[in-house]
């Protein structure tokens, strides 16, 4: 159900860094203003935004990890979001649908990239509830974690310094997330052990994966 991996290199985080660094960020709640929990800041620099979502596009796009567990069919642009001391993101789930210029995505797969060190900021980690259990996740720049987005899940409050991530959600081929795990699994297995098996076996194997993917894509 989440997956980290390592989306950016060094170079690509200084890129998006530089480009930010002077651009204008305005309140977050101008994209949710119905909000009770959104307190943060989110870029409104037209060409500061086409030129950081290029970056996290191309990366997304030619990641092989994340292509594997998300099933992508489309995503949207990744935004960068900034919090500074005393803001947080309540408990919330992401949107189901998501408008767009070229048509309504539906939020099937979010995703957090995270910029810059945890040592810069206190507080700040994301957090995600399964049931009675949690997870908190604040991580190096670079990475990245995707998550199902209707899982509840917050930004802890940050007590000093700043926190600044990009965050983008995933429409994927494969609607049900438990689909979605369990051909993910089934193909992990397949990667890893293909090469030990008969041929015969790894054949039908390669026959299931195609079949239950025909029967739960859209």
């Amino acid at each position: 159900m989440f997956k980290k991996f390592e989306l950016l290199n060094n170079e690509q985080i200084k890129s998006l860094k530089d480009m930010v660094v002077s651009a204008t960020f305005v309140d977050g709640k101008i994209s949710n203003p119905h909000s009770q929990v959104k307190n943060n800041l989110q870029l409104h620099d037209a060409s500061a935004y086409e030129k950081t979502s290029k970056i996290l596009n191309e990366a997304l796009a030619t990641n092989r990890e994340f292509l594997d567990f998300a099933f992508p069919v489309r995503f949207a642009p990744p935004l960068i979001t900034r919090y500074t001391s005393g803001m947080s993101y309540g408990l919330h789930p992401d949107s189901a649908m998501i408008p767009l210029p070229n048509g309504t995505l539906r939020s099937d797969v979010s995703c957090t990239i995270f910029l810059n060190e945890p040592s810069d900021y206190e507080g700040g980690a994301l957090r995600v509830t399964i049931g009675d259990s949690e997870l908190r996740f604040k991580e190096q720049p670079g990475v990245a974690i995707a998550y199902p987005s209707h899982t509840l899940h917050e930004v802890e409050k940050i007590t000093s310094g700043e926190r600044l991530v990009a965050i983008t959600f995933i429409q994927s081929r494969i609607r049900d997330g438990a689909k979605r795990n369990v051909l993910y699994d089934l193909n992990e297995v397949a990667a890893l052990e293909g090469l030990n098996m008969k041929h015969e076996n790894y054949t039908q194997m390669q026959a299931v994966q195609a079949n239950l993917l025909r029967m739960w894509s859209e």
